[in-house]
């Protein structure tokens, strides 16, 4: 992907990976402690971080028959370009921390490696909608895709869960979205921080917030 670096002064750091991963409890992990850092900042999610974004999401997770792959790809693109332009940028230039739950890296693994989709065109789609943005920070949440499914499994018994039409393929499909995960990995290991998603909570928590830590003012931190 050909993505430029984030020039504010505030890190924008994305958290990547299979379905069941654990991407929300370390989200949720990490907001608590950038609070305790008395650090502003902004959680947000792809699909659905702005208001257009939702009712995107509900068609792209929920939808009743399948979407075509291109239906698919234009409107996750859509989703990001809002997201970015609406959200993303304008949090960075305020100097407001941003965590993304997905972001470029999700769609050329699911739709790239997952559905077959040219990823090099994949590549200059996301650079059009993200007008270049490139995360200082991305970290991968991996695990075997059949512990994976065993745990969105498990999850989606809750009353509130959300429907993940995407949870539905078959297994062949997620191993290729992982693997594209971990492709992107090791391409972009600069980037990229690996997270062994089968460590207890609070592992991954201060493996995370040590890299983290590094993006910030140190005279900030504890």
């Amino acid at each position: 992907m050909t993505l430029t670096p984030n020039t504010s002064p505030a890190p924008f750091i994305v958290i990547e990976g299979i379905n069941g991963g654990g991407k929300s409890t370390l989200l949720s992990a990490l907001s608590g402690w950038l609070t305790s850092q008395g650090l502003s900042f902004r959680c947000t999610r792809e699909p659905g971080g702005t208001p257009l974004g939702q009712q995107l999401r509900s068609i792209l997770l929920g939808s009743p028959t399948p979407l075509c792959r291109e239906t698919e790809i234009l409107l996750f693109l859509a989703d990001r370009a809002e997201h970015v332009r609406s959200l993303i940028m304008p949090s960075l230039a305020q100097g407001t921390v941003v965590l993304c739950d997905r972001y470029t890296y999700s769609t050329v693994a699911f739709q790239g490696y997952g559905r077959g989709f040219d990823r090099e065109r994949l590549a200059e789609l996301n650079t059009l909608a993200t007008g270049g943005l490139r995360p200082d920070l991305v970290i991968l949440l991996d695990l075997p895709v059949e512990e994976a499914l065993r745990r969105a499994s498990a999850r989606n018994q809750a009353p509130s869960s959300e429907r993940d039409t995407f949870e539905e393929e078959d297994l062949a499909f997620h191993r290729r979205v992982r693997e594209g995960f971990l492709d992107m990995a090791a391409s972009l290991p600069e980037q990229f921080l690996i997270l062994d998603a089968r460590e207890k909570p609070e592992t991954l928590l201060n493996q995370a917030q040590e890299a983290i830590a590094r993006l910030l003012p140190h005279s900030r931190l504890d």
